[in-house]
This record gives structure tokens, C-alpha cells and sequence, in this order.
């Protein structure tokens, strides 16, 4: 229950360097809180806010995409802990660590090893297909799977984790694996361009300097191929028929490319104040999530916040 008085006493009884710590640790979090529901309220609107849009029909920029999860032909993404095939996977391995203290024994989990998957898959409508480069996304999914384990890593899947199975594999291990499987729904949110075989001026002048510096590397070669008055060096007028030859290689390279379809593509936006959201949720769970993120952020604030500067006024006033 809560006592004014009592507490007031407390806070001036207090020793100065404990006070403060916990002070501190109260507006810090009541900041945090602060932060996470704005955060949260942001990205529902942003998410009730952007219409969805068909791949083939999507303009150029900040976009909203619904559609199935696919791998890229030909390069298939293994779940590490599992070795299921996925389009995506996250994962947690934490060791159990037995902690002694005055007031008796407690038993945490200490994080080992993690890791996310930076390789890039498809999201397919009924219009098309886009890239998704899942680096800086907030990844939402439904696939997750707890177990237990005495080896730092699982020989291969795990169960569901329940009870039955912690006890006779022990526990001195956890693990957690998120994944997102070939068919899933996918919702995205992020910066969808398109990218064609043809290239930009300065992007053509950037490989052609390439291309030089690689023959240049290979001096023999070099003389060999631009060397036509034979006096062991390549001259103003040889290197200019070298450049030439440079130009003519990466403009037939560019015709090749401009005959491939182009490639539409999704990725994190420069923008901070726009998220990169994937999920297998609909838009509307999705939305609604975040909300009740926001909410409890707003409710934790609520109480951090005041109470901790009521603790800063009781502490400086004297009473």
C-alpha cells in the first residue's frame, strides 16, 4: 500500500549514493518509457497510414507491400539451431549460470550467442515479385521455438520446449529461434526502388576507372595488349587507346544487362522517422500491437516518471 509518509522517510534516511542511483535508474527509465510508447504510437500510424501497394504498380519511395514469403532461387537460408530451410531466421543461445548471494541462490540465463540473417529473399504478390534486403528491419514473427540442451549448440531441431523435455536434456542450455518459412505471409514496410540493367553516366565512368586500375595491376598483360610501338611502356596515345578499349568492355557489359528484366527492391529507408517493418501479422494485428506497445510504455512512464521527481523534490527540500 501505498504510504506517502513512510516513503518520505525513507528517501531521507537514505544514503546520498543510494539515492541517486535509484533516482537516476527511475528517470532513466521513466525516459525510456517515454521514448518506446512515442515509438510505438509512430509506427501504428505510419502502418494505418500507408496504403498498400501491388509490386508491379508501386512508385518509387516509402511503400507498403503484402504478399508471401519466398527464398531467392538458387539460394536457399538454413535456420542455424534447426537446420530447417527458411527465408529468415533470428536466434538466442544462452548458458544457465547459478548466481550465490547473502540472500541465497538465483539461476539466470546469460546470453552466448545470437544472430540474425542478412541474406536477402522474395516477397511475392499476384503482380510480381520484390527483393527484401532484411538488413535494419524490425522483424515480427509467429515461428518460434524454445528447447533446452547440455551442448552449446543443439545437434539439430528442437521440440517445443515443454517441461518434459528441459528435465531430461538438463537445461544448461537454451534455445531460441525465430524463423520465417517459404509461403508465409509477409507484410513489409520500407524503401521500394527499382534497379534496371542501365546504369547512370558516373556509375559507367566509376567501372571503366576499375577496369584500368586491373590492367594496370598487370603491367605484362598490359604492355602486351596496348604496347604498339613496342618500346616497353605505354605511352599518352596507347594509354588513350586503352581507355577506349576499357569503355567499349563495360558498354557491352551494360547492353547485356539492359536486356535482363529489371529488379524491384525493398530495403531499410535513409530516413530514421520511417520504420523498415517485416511481419508475418496483417496490417491491422500489426498496427494493433504497437499500440498496446505504447500503451504500456505510456502506463510504466506514468508511474516512473512522477514518482521518481517526487523522490528528487522529498530528497531537496529536506522534507
Amino acid at each position: 500500500m501505498w504510504d506517502p509518509e513512510a516513503w518520505r522517510g525513507v528517501i531521507l534516511a537514505a544514503d546520498a549514493g543510494e539515492f541517486w542511483l535509484w533516482t537516476g535508474l527511475g528517470l532513466a527509465a521513466a525516459a525510456i518509457l517515454a521514448w518506446t510508447a512515442l515509438r510505438g504510437l509512430h509506427r501504428a500510424r505510419v502502418i494505418e497510414n500507408t496504403p498498400t501497394s501491388k509490386v508491379r504498380s508501386a512508385h518509387q519511395g516509402y511503400v507498403e507491400l503484402v504478399g508471401q514469403a519466398q527464398p531467392l532461387p538458387g539460394a536457399g537460408v538454413v535456420a542455424p539451431l534447426t537446420g530447417l530451410p527458411c527465408t529468415w531466421y533470428r536466434y538466442v543461445i544462452e548458458r544457465r549460470r547459478v548466481v550465490h548471494t547473502s540472500r541465497g541462490t538465483r539461476t539466470r540465463w546469460e546470453t552466448v550467442e545470437s544472430g540474425t540473417s542478412t541474406a536477402p529473399f522474395l516477397l511475392v504478390d499476384d503482380t510480381g515479385e520484390c527483393v527484401i534486403d532484411p538488413r535494419g528491419a524490425e522483424v515480427t514473427v509467429r515461428e518460434r521455438q524454445v528447447w533446452y540442451g547440455n551442448r552449446r549448440h543443439p545437434r539439430g531441431g528442437g521440440d517445443a520446449g515443454g517441461l518434459l523435455a528441459r528435465l531430461a536434456a538438463g537445461g544448461g542450455y537454451r534455445y531460441t529461434e525465430e524463423r520465417m518459412s517459404a509461403g508465409d505471409p509477409l507484410y513489409a514496410l520500407g524503401w521500394f526502388e527499382t534497379v534496371s540493367g542501365v546504369r547512370d553516366a558516373e556509375a559507367m565512368k566509376a567501372q571503366v576507372a576499375a577496369l584500368l586500375r586491373r590492367w594496370k595491376q598487370d603491367q605484362a598483360r598490359l604492355l602486351e595488349l596496348f604496347d604498339a610501338d613496342g618500346d616497353g611502356r605505354v605511352d599518352l596515345e596507347e594509354w588513350e587507346a586503352a581507355r577506349r578499349k576499357a569503355e567499349a568492355v563495360v558498354y557491352s557489359h551494360q547492353l547485356r544487362r539492359a536486356a535482363e528484366a529489371p529488379r524491384h527492391l525493398l530495403r531499410k529507408p535513409a530516413l530514421a522517422r520511417q520504420p523498415f517493418l517485416l511481419s508475418h501479422l496483417p496490417q491491422d494485428s500489426l498496427a494493433r500491437r504497437y499500440r498496446w506497445l505504447a500503451a504500456a510504455a505510456a502506463a510504466g512512464f506514468v508511474i516512473a516518471g512522477p514518482v521518481s521527481l517526487w523522490a528528487l523534490l522529498v530528497r531537496l527540500g529536506g522534507g
